[in-house]
C-alpha cells in the first residue's frame, strides 16, 4: 500500500467526499460548540446521511467493508477540517470501536446490533478504564455475577466518552475474580448492554478540552444484562480487547496528524498575511522554521500510520508500527499546534484565531489511549528485546 505517496482512485474518492461533508462545518461551527459544550448531532447527522459510520463495517450488515486505511483516511480528513478531536470523537467508537463484535461476536450478534450503529440508530459507548487501575486492565474491579437470566454488573468506569447520549455500552468487567484466575489477565469478559440510566450514573468531567464531546465517570448499580450481551467467550474479554488495540493505535495517530496540518496551514496563511516592521512575518526564518520542522514531522508520523494500517489490512503483525505511529503522530501534532499559537503571537491566544483550541485538543493524543512511556515500554520490549522495566 504506497498510502503515503498516492492514493488509489477509490481512496481519493473517499477522502473528497469526507471532505465535502466537513465543509459547512467551518472553525465558527467547532469553536460554537466548544464554547457551548453543545454536542456536534448536525455534524454527526451529515456523516450518517452519507452512509459513513459503515465504512469499515462488513456489508453483510450494510457496511462499505473496507479496510483501516480508508476508515483512517475518513477520520483524518474530519480531525484535518478544522473539527480536529471534538469532530472526530463524536463518530470515533461508531467507526471502528465495535470491531469486537465484528471479529468475535455471533452472526446473530453482528445482525442485531451492528445496522443500528452504522444508521446511527444506537448511540454506543466504550467503558474501559477505572478510577483505580488506569492502564493496568488486568486490576479492573468492576464485576459481572452470573445470574439465571445472565450477569449483573456493579462497578465505576472513567473517562468513558459520549455517556451523556448514548443508550447502548460496550464494557469489561471482571466475571472471574483476579486471586482465582491462572493469569492476571483471565477472567474478564466483554459484553455491549443497553445503557440503562436506572442502573447508571453518569457524571461528566470537566476537562481542558473538546467540551462537546464529554467524558464521564459511570457508576454502575445491579446492572442485568442477557447472556446474549456476552461478547465472544466468557473470560476472554482481554484477549479480545487487545485485538483492537492496533486499530485505535492509528487512527488516533492519523487524527492528532490531521489536526496538526490544519494548525499548520492557519499558521502559513496568517504569516503570509500579518505585516510587522514592513514585512510579512512569513519572511522571517524565526516564523518559518518551526513550521516547516512541523509539517516534516506531520509527514513522517503519517507515512508509519498508514505503513501499520495497510499491514493490519494485510492481516500482518503492525504492533510496532501501530505504537511507534501513536507515539509519532500524537508528538507531531501537538508540536504543530504549538508551533501555529506561537507564529500567530498574542493572537493564538485568543479564541477567535481558533489554533488556542486547537493547542488544547492536540494534548488527547498525547495522553490516551495509552501514554507515551507505555508505547515506548513496548518497543522497547517487543522491537528492541529488552527487558521489562514493570
Amino acid at each position: 500500500m504506497s498510502i503515503g505517496i498516492e492514493l488509489t482512485e477509490e481512496q481519493a474518492a473517499i477522502k473528497h467526499a469526507i471532505e465535502n461533508i466537513c465543509a459547512p462545518f467551518d472553525d465558527h461551527y467547532w469553536l460554537g460548540v466548544d464554547n457551548s459544550g453543545e454536542f456536534p448531532q448536525a455534524f454527526v447527522d451529515a456523516v450518517v446521511a452519507g452512509g459513513w459510520l459503515g465504512v469499515a463495517m462488513p456489508e453483510s450488515v450494510g457496511g462499505a467493508g473496507l479496510g483501516l486505511t480508508e476508515a483512517a483516511l475518513m477520520m483524518q480528513a474530519i480531525a484535518q477540517s478544522g473539527a480536529g478531536f471534538s469532530g472526530a470523537s463524536a463518530i470515533h467508537l461508531n467507526v471502528f470501536g465495535l470491531m469486537p463484535i465484528v471479529k468475535f461476536g455471533t452472526p446473530e450478534q453482528q445482525q442485531m446490533f451492528l445496522p443500528r450503529v452504522i444508521s446511527g440508530e444506537d448511540k454506543t459507548c466504550f467503558a474501559v478504564t477505572e478510577p483505580n487501575s488506569g492502564l493496568d486492565t488486568a486490576s479492573l474491579e468492576t464485576k459481572a455475577e452470573r445470574t439465571n437470566s445472565g450477569y449483573r454488573i456493579t462497578g465505576r468506569k472513567i473517562w468513558t466518552t459520549n455517556a451523556q447520549r448514548a443508550n447502548k455500552m460496550l464494557i469489561i468487567a471482571r466475571t472471574t475474580p483476579k486471586a482465582e484466575a491462572k493469569r492476571a489477565t483471565d477472567g474478564l469478559s466483554l459484553f455491549y448492554a443497553d445503557f440503562d440510566r436506572k442502573h447508571i450514573e453518569a457524571q461528566p468531567i470537566p476537562k481542558m478540552g473538546r467540551k462537546a464531546v464529554e467524558c464521564n465517570t459511570l457508576f454502575i448499580e445491579d446492572l442485568e444484562v442477557p447472556r446474549e450481551a456476552l461478547v465472544g467467550e466468557e473470560g476472554a474479554g482481554f484477549k479480545i480487547l487487545l485485538s483492537g488495540l492496533n486499530p485505535e493505535r492509528i487512527l488516533f495517530a492519523v487524527e492528532a496528524i490531521g489536526l496538526g496540518r490544519a494548525a499548520i496551514a492557519r499558521a502559513a496563511q496568517y504569516a503570509k498575511e500579518r505585516v510587522v516592521f514592513g514585512r510579512p512575518i512569513g519572511q522571517n526564518q524565526g516564523i518559518q522554521h518551526p513550521l516547516a520542522k512541523a509539517w516534516a514531522e506531520l509527514e513522517a508520523a503519517n507515512l508509519m500510520a498508514f505503513k501499520g494500517a495497510a499491514l493490519y489490512d494485510a492481516g500482518k503483525d503492525c504492533g510496532a508500527e501501530a505504537n511507534a505511529s501513536k507515539y509519532l503522530g500524537a508528538e507531531a501534532g501537538f508540536r504543530a499546534c504549538e508551533a501555529s499559537v506561537l507564529a500567530h503571537g498574542g493572537m493564538g491566544y485568543a479564541k477567535e484565531y481558533f489554533v488556542e483550541r486547537y493547542f488544547r485538543e492536540a494534548m488527547i493524543a498525547r495522553i490516551a489511549p495509552v501514554s507515551r512511556e507505555m508505547i515506548l515500554n513496548f518497543i522497547a520490549e517487543r522491537v528492541l528485546g529488552l527487558p521489562k522495566s514493570y
